[in-house]
């Protein structure tokens, strides 16, 4: 599906891209990827486990690209991109990225390794959307498997949001929460006034795990200071061919600023 942009409409899309590879390792697919990342047409781009860099995949693959993988995946479509880089190792390092059409004013990313072998980090960008007179504070997440972690990286993650946005600014928060219990729901919709997007009557977030038939709600965007317009999970083929994880994207509307 492939939102037509409208005035005072913002469109997000958050996916976990398996850091270019097929489910199981099985294909690198960055290239699908990126065609994929285009037909969402999003205007935000909230992307888990990015390949900031791998010498092994560069030699192992001609056509591996040349750029860091949000570098890439934004080429002439997302004029802005910020990176936080998680996880470090002898040959490269990977984590969490942001991409906007507009221009993304700050960056910050903040550690919340709670295990010493997984380490997890929240992007957080501000990004200066037309039409609002006050800057979407954008907040990419990857929790931790383990759900004593995910609950201190929930607590970091809110103690973050109190100390540096606003009460009144739009907020988005994307990602993938491994949260299949659904304990975020009660802390970031009591402690921030957040809604989950993809959240039914029952108040539980649309199954996103695995992208070909999905059974688990890992995957989510929260917001506040914004109305939600529509909303669809990418599932099936072919966007389970090219990540185990279902790509969610939504679209917003906004009372633009007074002149």
């Amino acid at each position: 599906m492939c939102f037509v942009r409208h005035k005072n409409m913002l469109s997000v899309a958050t996916w976990n891209i398996h850091k270019g590879f097929s489910q199981f390792n099985r294909r690198m697919v960055v290239h699908e990827l990126r065609e994929r990342l285009r037909a969402l047409d999003a205007d935000i781009v909230f992307l888990q486990e990015v390949q900031g860099q791998h010498l092994g995949h560069a030699e192992q693959h001609a056509s591996w690209p040349a750029q860091p993988q949000h570098e890439f995946l934004a080429e002439g479509v997302w004029g802005s991109h910020a990176y936080g880089r998680n996880m470090v190792y002898d040959h490269g390092h990977h984590g969490n990225a942001i991409l906007a059409r507009f221009p993304i004013t700050a960056t910050h990313n903040q550690d919340v390794t709670r295990l010493r072998f997984e380490k997890r980090g929240l992007l957080h960008c501000t990004v200066s959307v037309p039409g609002l007179g006050v800057p979407v504070h954008c907040v990419c997440a990857h929790l931790s498997l383990f759900g004593r972690s995910r609950r201190y990286q929930l607590d970091a993650l809110a103690a973050h949001i109190e100390a540096r946005v606003p009460h009144d600014a739009p907020l988005l928060i994307a990602g993938d929460f491994n949260d299949w219990r659904n304990r975020a729901h009660d802390l970031l919709a009591a402690r921030l006034g957040l809604d989950e997007v993809f959240a039914g009557d029952d108040a539980r977030p649309s199954r996103s795990f695995p992208a070909a038939l999905p059974l688990f709600r890992l995957d989510r965007i929260y917001m506040r200071g914004l109305k939600i317009e529509e909303r669809t999970v990418h599932h099936g083929p072919p966007w389970s061919a090219i990540s185990d994880h279902a790509a969610l994207s939504a679209r917003f509307s906004f009372i633009p600023a007074v002149p």
